[in-house]
């Protein structure tokens, strides 16, 4: 199971990381929320632990089509 942790607290993303690699899940992390749209888009995940007070991109917007921009 592929997984995507999404928070910019530098400490809580590598525990939450470390944690989930040790109960055996493959785990991509990002630190702001453009950079987590991005993978999120560019990558099949099958969970995402998403921070909703991000830098660049709120966890809300993350979430919308086009990541909360028009177009």
């Amino acid at each position: 199971m592929r997984l995507l942790v999404v928070e910019d607290d530098p400490d809580l993303n590598r525990q939450l990381t470390t944690a989930l690699t040790d109960a055996g899940y493959v785990v991509d992390r990002a630190f702001d929320g453009e950079e987590g749209h991005f993978l999120g888009d560019s990558e099949p995940y099958d969970a995402v632990v998403l921070d909703i007070g991000l830098p660049k991109m709120d966890g809300i917007s993350v979430l919308e089509p086009g990541g909360g921009t028009s177009g």
